[in-house]
């Protein structure tokens, strides 16, 4: 567990990645109390630098021996690279938030959004798992609900920014609509079409009952975080050629009848989340919106009358924010809490 301190020594591990960047600003913006912030990554970063607070701040070589003496570590780094220097922090008496998919199912492995169950973090054993980013803003929205009226049923659609790719996927969309307006052809290297004026129904790898990897997150995480195993999940994941901001279609059954009005009432005072409503006035959530805020936006709200109980909403958020790096920093937060 934490040590209570006034402040910590905190460590991004794939400090120069486009997550790790956005931790870093995260922790200098929430004022987190960092008393020193050491900076991991590759060798090919060897010699750089990212400002904290107007400081530089040297980007070091990651390696087994660097933990000891941190008491915060970020990981950004890829499943490999966690499952190898997660339990060797931990060991260090760092505890570990993983921001990638090597923790997340692990029964021993808490997997966290502060808003649903920060409760979870009580029997941590050193590694805490940060969700998958169109997850965690679905949870956001649907834990209100689910406490009022029992979620049966969850039929998701997502609308997924390449920055949930990474850096290399913005340059390729960037270059492609350049390309497609200069009449050149348009070049894929990092998806397997156009991403450019394009959808792709393909996020992860294809398994053998025709879902992909993401979708059987969003099946498998939903369940864990909720605390509930009875909920069923479906999902469609989809990568649309936007930079920044996921998008979901959220189809909700729940057990007892709940109206959009109280889903609107349940939701303008729940943690994280913003009800932005008014379609009448072409208000409703936009990737363009949530970008660059921590917030879940939820709008669209809407009866289903095909099934008995049945609610739509729509929701946008900043996936490299809510979806990944706030949702660490906030976790740490919580652990200082219970220090």
């Amino acid at each position: 567990m934490l040590k209570k301190k006034s402040k910590y020594v905190v460590a991004v591990v794939g400090a120069t990645g486009a997550v790790g960047n956005e931790m870093v600003a995260v922790l200098e913006e929430r004022n987190f109390p960092v008393e020193k912030l050491r900076l991991f990554a590759s060798e090919r970063s060897e010699g750089k630098t990212m400002n904290f607070h107007d400081k530089p701040v040297a980007v070091e070589i990651l390696s087994e021996k660097v933990f000891k003496g941190i008491d915060i570590a970020l990981f950004s780094a890829g499943a490999e690279r966690s499952l190898h220097y997660a339990p060797i922090s931990a060991k260090e008496g760092c505890v570990v938030v993983d921001n990638s998919s090597a923790w997340r199912m692990d029964p021993a492995v808490p997997l966290v959004v502060p808003e649903v169950n920060p409760h979870d973090l009580k029997w941590h054993k050193g590694i805490i798992a940060n969700p998958n980013c169109s997850t965690i803003q679905m949870v956001v929205a649907l834990k209100p609900i689910h406490d009022a009226a029992k979620i049966k049923r969850v039929v998701v659609t997502t609308f997924q920014s390449v920055s949930g790719t990474g850096k290399k996927a913005m340059d390729e969309l960037l270059h492609q609509t350049a390309d497609i307006l200069n009449f050149k052809e348009a070049k894929a290297s990092v998806y397997p079409h156009q991403i450019a004026f394009n959808c792709l129904p393909h996020i992860d790898k294809f398994m053998e009952d025709g879902y992909t990897k993401e979708e059987i997150k969003m099946f498998n995480e939903t369940k864990k975080i909720m605390g509930d195993n009875s909920i069923r999940v479906t999902a469609t994941t989809v990568r649309v050629p936007v930079f920044r901001g996921h998008s979901e279609s959220i189809n909700i059954e729940t057990e007892k009848n709940i109206s959009p009005n109280e889903v609107r009432a349940l939701l303008s005072t729940a943690p994280g989340i913003i009800v932005f409503d008014a379609p009448e006035k072409n208000i409703y959530p936009l990737p363009t919106i949530a970008a660059g805020r921590d917030e879940v936006y939820v709008g669209r709200i809407r009866k289903d009358d095909t099934v008995e109980n049945g609610i739509n909403i729509w929701i946008a958020a900043d996936n490299l924010r809510k979806g990944a790096a706030t949702n660490a920093v906030q976790i740490a937060e919580e652990l200082i809490k219970m220090a």
